[in-house]
């Protein structure tokens, strides 16, 4: 059995659009960020960088006991392994998804995050819009990259539908609240409506549709700790004792 560590984000569904196609049993265990069950030593345990989601094979090939992988990019090749599933066997097809899964987590995700952060900030913070600005551009360039890709091809590895166009499917499904049209990427529309139609896809993107945090139920006293937890971290002390140089 595998569980996912799991929030409804773009991050979370990938995975689960992956295992939905996969067609194998999975079990959803909550980690709610915006409650800090990140910081947790329980969550810590299986990944130390304090960010979800994070996979846990009970049933792992070495026979060794649970494999626990963190980071979705992660996540999704060792799938991908496990399954024989959405993943070439050929070296070029192979290297060719995994590029773009690394495109993924380099490119499309963080920077489509961090214009979302700086959006959600307005100016509360001080004027942002340098910041939206960029994040905004960056985004945009990113639809670029895929719908030329697309021009040539199905899907963004060719004709063959595979983890790479799950990693980025959903960091796209917000387009409208990213400020994108997408009558502007007609390549990128076409891969982006097929994908929408995939009962798969409709299945891991509403998994964890019933999980959610009401900011209208906290008090300002909570508000302000959890933005202290969530916002500007800075590292994690490792214990003073008991490490390899005691």
């Amino acid at each position: 059995m595998l569980d996912l560590h799991y929030w409804p984000t773009p991050n979370g569904k990938k995975v689960t659009i992956q295992l939905e196609e996969c067609g194998i049993p999975y079990n959803v265990v909550e980690c709610n960020i915006g409650r800090g069950d990140q910081f947790s030593e329980e969550f810590l345990s299986i990944n130390p960088n304090n960010r979800m989601p994070a996979l846990v094979d009970h049933e792992p090939a070495d026979g060794a006991g649970p494999l626990s992988v963190f980071e979705s990019g992660a996540i999704m090749l060792y799938i991908a392994e496990k399954t024989g599933q959405f993943m070439p066997a050929d070296t070029r097809g192979r290297y060719d998804v995994v590029q773009w899964v690394m495109w993924q987590m380099a490119n499309q995700g963080p920077k489509t995050g961090e214009f979302g952060h700086f959006k959600r900030l307005g100016d509360s913070e001080g004027s942002q819009e340098y910041a939206v600005t960029r994040f905004s551009d960056e985004v945009n360039r990113f639809y670029g990259v895929m719908n030329n890709q697309l021009y040539n091809n199905r899907y963004l590895c060719g004709n063959e539908y595979t983890i790479a166009d799950m990693v980025c499917y959903p960091w796209t499904a917000n387009w409208e609240l990213q400020g994108q049209d997408l009558n502007e990427f007609k390549y990128f529309k076409r891969w982006f409506e097929e994908l929408s139609e995939r009962p798969a896809v409709q299945r891991g993107m509403a998994v964890g549709n019933d999980l959610r945090n009401d900011p209208a139920t906290l008090s300002d006293e909570e508000k302000a700790r959890l933005k202290a937890m969530l916002y500007n971290q800075r590292a994690r002390p490792a214990p003073a004792t008991g490490g390899l140089e005691s």
